[in-house]
This record gives C-alpha cells, structure tokens and sequence, in this order.
C-alpha cells in the first residue's frame, strides 16, 4: 500500500521502499498512465511531447513543493482594492530569492529541462532561474556496453554556488551521466546548496550508482523500473532485496522503459 512520506511538505504520495530517505518514488496514477501511454510503440511527434511535459510539470510540483525553501508573504490580491485590510493573501509561499540552475542533458533532457526552466520562471524571479546545456554522450565499447561518458560543447552560464541543481533526464539507467554531470559541476562551478535528480523513470541500479556517487543526492522518480528481477522479488518492496534487482539488459537500456527516448524525441536514430 502508498504511504504519506513527510506530510506537512506537500502532502505528495509515495511508494514505499528500502531506498533510503533520499528516495523518493512518487506513487501518482495519473503519472503511472501517461508514462505507459508514453512508451507505447503507437505514440510518435506531437503527442509524446505533449505528455512528456505533463509528466515533468508533475514532478516539478512535487519536488519544489518539497525541495524549495519557503517564506511568509503578504500579497494583495484584486479584492484589495474594494478591502484593503482583508484583500491580503498571508501565508507560505515559495522564497524568491532561491536560485535555481536547470540542467539539460541533451538529447532526451531538452523537453524536460526547457519545462521546468518555464515553470520556475513563472513562479520565481527570472533572474534567479538558469538553464544550462549539458552535451552528454554515452561512450560504447565494442560489445555495446557503456563504459563511460564524453561531455563537449556543453553551455554552462556560470557558479551553481548556493543554488538549487536539477537535473530532469528522463531516463534513469546506469547512473553514468548524473554522476558525470554533478561532478563537472563540483570540480568546476561551486557548491550548489542542494542537488535533485529528476529522472522519470528510474532502475535499481541507477539508484545505487548515483546514490554511492554523489554525496547528498536527492533523487525524484515518476516509476521504478525492474522488469528483469526474480519473479519472487517483484513480490517484495523494492529495495528489500536491492541486490538482486535488474532493470537494465547487457546494453544497459531499460527494461520495460521507454525505448530511447532520446532516438524517438528528436526522430534522429544515431
């Protein structure tokens, strides 16, 4: 059964797991239906963009409503000018002066990047919202195994120092480009005051890498993909047997996934 994880946040839903708390899987119906009807074979241009960015406004209302520091306001609203003593709204909102860089990783992180980049900027001042361009790239060896990450061309705006790092990539598979990603940011643009991975679908092994490589990761995930575990271990909670869990193939794609979101997003199959 779903638990209320941290109520008194946002009041968002997750699955339970043994992930640990820096874990979060959203247990959202109306998220779980549009990523199946995402990945479907049938679903081609302009409907696989129209739902990708649903799923992604989605999750930026859950991670910032939980995520994001918050302050007490006072704001007039219309009614201010017929009440000006009652015409107030007074209550919590999220704190302008929270700064926040959105990293695209091209290719499948456009959409979702160029989404959340949209919907900070109508809640938060412009200036305060940045969206970098990460040129990542899976590096192969002969056996079509990835062994690693190329990072050129990448168009990075300046320091992350105090700032709120995201990083929406769709696909959460071996861990390799978040973790190549936050570390070029560490070793080059600052200390960022909080770092959250956004990916919408996630696997077991993506969680242990980037959870063992990146200290204080924060990661939010739309659905947990483990299709290639032991029938008796899709019984259990996941995370319960962790070691045992699979949701990549020898290629390191995953399974069920989406089938290269990166391929189908931009119609471009090399």
């Amino acid at each position: 059964m779903p638990r209320l994880r941290g109520s008194g946040a946002s009041g968002a839903w997750e699955r339970e797991h043994r992930y640990g708390a820096q874990v979060h899987l959203l247990d959202n119906r109306f998220l779980l239906t549009a990523l199946a009807r995402l990945s479907s074979p049938e679903v081609r241009h302009p409907e696989m963009v129209g739902i990708l960015r649903q799923v992604y406004q989605t999750m930026l209302v859950n991670v910032a409503g939980r995520e994001f520091p918050s302050v007490h306001a006072e704001i007039p609203t219309r009614m201010a000018e017929k009440h000006p003593r009652e015409g107030v709204y007074r209550g919590t909102v999220l704190d302008p002066k929270t700064r926040v860089v959105v990293v695209d990783v091209i290719r499948a992180g456009i959409v979702p990047s160029q989404t959340c980049f949209e919907m900070l900027t109508s809640v938060l001042p412009p200036e305060n919202v940045r969206l970098d361009h990460l040129n990542l790239a899976r590096i192969s060896n002969a056996a079509g195994q990835v062994t690693g990450v190329d990072l050129s061309g990448s168009k990075i705006g300046g320091s992350v120092e105090g700032a709120i790092l995201l990083l929406p990539d769709p696909m959460g598979a071996t861990g390799s480009t978040t973790i190549r990603a936050v570390r070029h940011y560490l070793e080059h643009h600052g200390q960022p005051n909080r770092i959250v991975a956004m990916p919408m679908i996630a696997t077991p092994e993506y969680l242990r890498a980037v959870l063992d490589g990146i200290k204080n990761l924060v990661v939010y995930s739309a659905r947990l993909d483990r299709g290639l575990s032991p029938a008796d271990v899709h019984e259990t909670a996941p995370g319960t047997r962790w070691s045992e869990e699979r949701g990549l193939n020898d290629q390191g794609y995953i399974v069920p996934g989406a089938g290269g979101m990166g391929e189908v997003l931009n119609n471009a199959w090399c």
